[in-house]
Formats: C-alpha cells, structure tokens, sequence
C-alpha cells in the first residue's frame, strides 16, 4: 500500500515525499512481471505506480532485457521525489519512459462517503487501519495533486501522446483510490496485473476481472502482502 514506511522528503510533509524501500521484490508477484515483460508480442506496457523505480519496475526492465523485440515501459508516478529517482534510475534504458503524472484527474477519485461504504461492508485488509486514517490517506493525496497541480489524465495523454491504443500489459499499483478508474482506462489490455487485491484499491477490480470471460487468472496469492492478481486476455469462443 505504499503508506507504512517512508523517509521525510525536504520542505513538505506529505507522505507522498517520502521514497520508501521497494515492495514487489524477490516474490512471486515480481517473478510474474518479470515473465510477462518477456513475452512474444508485448510491447507497449505501463506501470502505474512506479515508486522510485526499484520494486516492479526493475522487475519489468529485467524481462524486456529478456524480450526478443524491447518492450516501451511507460512509468506512471506522482510523487515528484519519487519520480526523480525512478527517472535517474533509469535514466540509461532508452525504452524506459518516466511520467510525473496522475494516472487519473481528482474529478474520478472516490468520494469519502464511498470509502466509508467500503470499509464498513467489505471485510478487506483496509480494517487494519482506523477509518480516519484511511480518509485522511484519500484527503493526502488529494491536496498532493491539487498542491502540485498534478490533477491530469495521464494514462489518456500517454496513449495519444505515444499514439497507443491498447497498452498489451499494465500493472495497477498507484494511490489507494484510483484503482478502479485506473482499469477503466487500460482495459483491453492483454495482460492486467494488480497489486492490493485485498484492499479498496484492486478488490473490486479482481473479481470484475474474474466475472469476465475474456479474462483468465494466470496467477495470484491473496497471501503475499494484499494479495496480486495476473489476468491473461482470451480470445472469446464463437
């Protein structure tokens, strides 16, 4: 979730301007990146999400070194610190493309009373935390976007501004509360991946993907932190 450890940034006090150490990283979550940037015929993959670029995005460079043709790593990320050491990270890989954007405007974030409905009727791991301080998690990045007049839709403008119609991979892990807009915009995606599927961000997420025929869970562990998912597209039968 991105929220429990962090190192204060200078001059701000948004947990936003902390870099935090990587979370998909040596586990099966990350072994899956790594096996579908590696596969025939993905070339166009976004990341949302991105952190400082050591955690799933050193686990998507890996697999394109490994790809036949060098897959084009879109990565999403919001935090202007974190954004600057996932770009001079990778600041030598030419197919990796760093964006310091919302992945979605402010108007698509869930409302409070949203969250509230949530919390209190889904037995999710989100119940680890106080109520108030899941609220006060949606309030943060909220004021972060507005504050650094960051509230863009970024997923649309990276697909016409890299003239993509449908990304072949993506991989949902950015703030706690854009995960279902975020899958309205790259849905048709080859292969959809989601991290936090035991919390608001993927919960419904996971079990649209599962009620959906062209769709295929290729792996998943509701274990491993919040629980992943990895959705293969299939060709619908006649």
């Amino acid at each position: 979730m991105k929220r429990q450890r962090g190192r204060r940034g200078a001059g701000s006090g948004s947990e936003l301007d902390h870099l935090i150490p990587p979370e998909i990283t040596g586990d099966a979550f990350s072994e899956a990146i790594e096996e579908v940037a590696a596969t025939v015929g993905v070339r166009e993959v976004i990341e949302i999400g991105s952190s400082a670029g050591d955690g799933s995005t050193e686990s998507w460079v890996r697999g394109a070194l490994r790809n036949p043709v060098r897959p084009r790593l879109h990565c999403v990320e919001v935090s202007v610190e974190r954004y600057g050491a996932l770009a001079e990270r990778w600041r030598e890989q030419s197919f990796v493309c760093c964006y310091n954007v919302s992945s979605v405007p402010l108007e698509q974030f869930p409302s409070a009373e949203d969250v509230t409905r949530f919390y209190r009727e889904v037995p999710s791991r989100l119940r680890e935390y106080e109520l108030e301080v899941v609220l006060g998690w949606r309030q943060q990045d909220i004021d972060y976007l507005l504050e650094h007049d960051l509230s863009t839709a970024g997923i649309r403008e990276i697909k016409e501004q890299c003239q993509i119609d449908v990304f072949d991979a993506a991989l949902i892990d950015g703030s706690e509360f854009t995960g279902r807009a975020e899958l309205d915009e790259v849905y048709g995606a080859r292969f959809l991946l989601l991290d936090d599927t035991q919390t608001f961000k993927n919960w419904d997420n996971l079990r649209r993907l599962e009620a959906d025929p062209t769709y295929r869970l290729i792996r998943g562990d509701p274990a491993i932190r919040n629980g992943f998912a990895v959705f293969e597209r299939v060709d619908p039968k006649p």
